[in-house]
C-alpha cells in the first residue's frame, strides 16, 4: 500500500518564514527525529524549495515522495528517510 503523505507523515517541520536555503538546512537537521522509512514535511513558502528539497534528497540518497500542500495551502515537500 502507498503511504499518503497527509496522514503518514512522521514529522512536519514549518518552515513558511524561512528564506533559502533555511528550510533545506532544517530537513537536514531534522531527518534524524523520524524513523527510517518514515516521512518528513517540510512547509515552505520559498520557491527555491521546490527544487532544493529535491536535490537534497539525491545528493544524500533520501527519497522524494513529491510535493503536495499544507492545509492552508503552502507549498510541503514529502521525504522518507532512507538511511
Amino acid at each position: 500500500m502507498t503511504p499518503d503523505p497527509h496522514r503518514d507523515v512522521a514529522l512536519e517541520l514549518d518552515c513558511r518564514e524561512m528564506p533559502c536555503p533555511m528550510p533545506v538546512i532544517e530537513l537536514a537537521r531534522h531527518l534524524t527525529d523520524v524513523e527510517v522509512g518514515e516521512l518528513l514535511a517540510v512547509v515552505a513558502l520559498d520557491p527555491a524549495a521546490a527544487v532544493d528539497v529535491p536535490a537534497w534528497c539525491r545528493m544524500k540518497a533520501q527519497d522524494y515522495v513529491g510535493a503536495d500542500a499544507a492545509p492552508d495551502g503552502a507549498p510541503r515537500y514529502v521525504v522518507r528517510r532512507v538511511s
